[in-house]
């Protein structure tokens, strides 16, 4: 996602002459932004206490993706954060990038909320639309241990990329997903576990 505008920089925008479409589309940006700032508080509220347990950490997981040995593996699990989720910094997610395809549930659980927040705040540059979206038996599985406050901003979450401009190529997977397996009343069969 782009990063969060300020008036100022619509001003800015203003003066220097951009385009009233380009305007238009700050603006619209501007007022997302206090929806953003409270689903980030309820994402952080929803997450709250969840730790990294068992779970594959942030650089094991890049360490799975380069087909790494498991004495690497855990030798690369000992650098993660395993207890705060706050700590991990955007410019960390953005280094392992290709993590969240490795990580088990309890790896998702813990990673995910990091992950929401900063694409949110437009820090982490490959977005979660595919990892939210993507059907299949190992995704399922890496949502498994949401419960239902945490599913339920996961849900908001997929809604307010429905609206945000630097998603409309993938609108149509994030609404298969929120009227599939993120429905709040999906069948078991369709929908994650909780």
């Amino acid at each position: 996602m782009r990063p969060l505008i300020t008036p100022e920089q619509i001003a800015e925008m203003k003066a220097r002459g951009y385009d009233s479409e380009t305007l238009r589309e700050a603006r619209e940006l501007l007022e997302a932004q206090v929806p953003v700032d409270e689903l980030c508080r309820r994402i952080e509220e929803a997450f709250a206490g969840v730790t990294l347990g068992n779970g594959v950490g942030l650089s094991e997981a890049n360490a799975l993706d380069d087909y790494e040995d498991e004495a690497t593996c855990a030798l690369r699990r000992l650098d993660d954060e395993k207890e705060d989720w706050r700590r991990i910094t955007w410019k960390q997610l953005n280094r392992f990038s290709s993590s969240p395809s490795f990580f088990d549930a309890e790896g998702m659980r813990f990673h995910l909320p990091a992950l929401l927040i900063a694409d949110l705040k437009g820090e982490y540059n490959q977005g979660m639309e595919f990892n939210l979206a993507h059907r299949s038996d190992h995704s399922r599985e890496q949502f498994s241990l949401l419960n239902e406050a945490q599913r339920e901003v996961v849900r908001d979450y997929l809604h307010f990329l429905l609206t945000h401009p630097d998603s409309k190529f993938h609108r149509e997977d994030i609404t298969d997903a929120l009227l599939g397996y993120w429905a709040e009343s999906a069948p078991e069969s369709t929908r994650l576990s909780s």
